[in-house]
């Protein structure tokens, strides 16, 4: 199995050496996987359990004071699952799994996405706070009341939480992506960024697979992880990330990161950003 896992394109992080040893721990153990969607779900879910990473535990908060979850994959052979807007979902990516390989359709959000995952055997009642996360949202001085109360404060604090996770694999013959997020600080509630959107956070075809990381909103204008599996068609990986976050960062001016892999099993990855921790296998 060829694969390669992100732990998000932003900021240095504060402890950098605990994070990558998971995101290494965590393409290990992709890299032991049947399959490359099983892949890129088993490095996904240990990231995801990692408070140090913006998904599923120690998640971005919404201006509501509420966290919550998105995830997307997609397969070479077009196998595509996401599901977004979800509260106590701790494994996003487990979810957009479902939605892949036991509904007829491609994105599932809020309480229902909510409702699906608790019926698939999901976990929906976990507790994604952080000690860390709960001193962010007390010190920002959150808003009462409803949307007409929040928008100002969105759009005075919304932010950061670039720190996306996500893998692509391939073990020669099929390939797959998956991204899983907490979306951004002080987002307005209910947002969804790019990371369940087909194209954007995530996207995977017969040349590649790629997963995307960074400015959300930009991301999801440009379509980067479709972007960057387009590139492959005359260009090796390394390349190909380079190439398309160039083009994102002369179209947008936002940073952002991306990891893929091609068909012949070659990786490639890219950011713009301060960092953007990585493992290959």
């Amino acid at each position: 199995m060829n694969v390669v896992v992100h732990g998000g394109a932003g900021s240095e992080p504060d402890d950098p050496e605990p994070r990558r040893e998971t995101v290494e721990d965590a393409a290990d153990a992709a890299a032991a996987a049947d399959g490359p969607l099983s892949a890129v779900c088993v490095a996904v879910r240990r990231l995801e359990s990692d408070p140090r990473f913006n998904a599923g535990t120690g998640s971005a908060v919404q201006s509501d004071g509420r966290i919550r979850t998105d995830a997307g994959l997609m397969t070479g052979e077009g196998t595509v699952g996401a599901a977004c807007a979800m509260t106590g979902v701790e494994h996003a990516v487990d979810v957009a799994r479902v939605v892949a390989e036991e509904t007829p359709h491609v994105l599932i959000a809020g309480d229902r996405a909510v409702d699906l995952a608790a019926a698939a055997g999901v976990a929906t009642d976990r507790d994604l706070w952080t000690e860390r996360t709960r001193e962010r949202w007390a010190a920002a001085d959150p808003p009462e009341g409803g949307v007409a109360d929040q928008l100002p404060w969105v759009l005075e604090r919304f932010g950061d939480g670039h720190d996306t996770v996500g893998a692509a694999a391939t073990d020669g013959n099929r390939l797959a992506a998956a991204t899983s997020t907490g979306g951004r600080w002080f987002a307005l509630a209910g947002r969804v960024g790019d990371v369940p959107q087909v194209g954007a956070g995530f996207y995977a075809d017969e040349r590649g697979a790629a997963s995307a990381t960074g400015a959300g909103e930009a991301i999801t204008r440009f379509g980067l992880a479709r972007a960057a599996v387009a590139r492959l068609d005359g260009e090796r990986p390394e390349v190909a990330a380079a190439s398309a976050v160039d083009a994102f960062a002369d179209a947008t001016g936002e940073g952002a990161g991306v990891v893929l892999v091609d068909a012949d099993g070659r990786a490639g990855e890219a950011f713009n950003t301060a960092a953007m921790q990585t493992a290959r296998r």
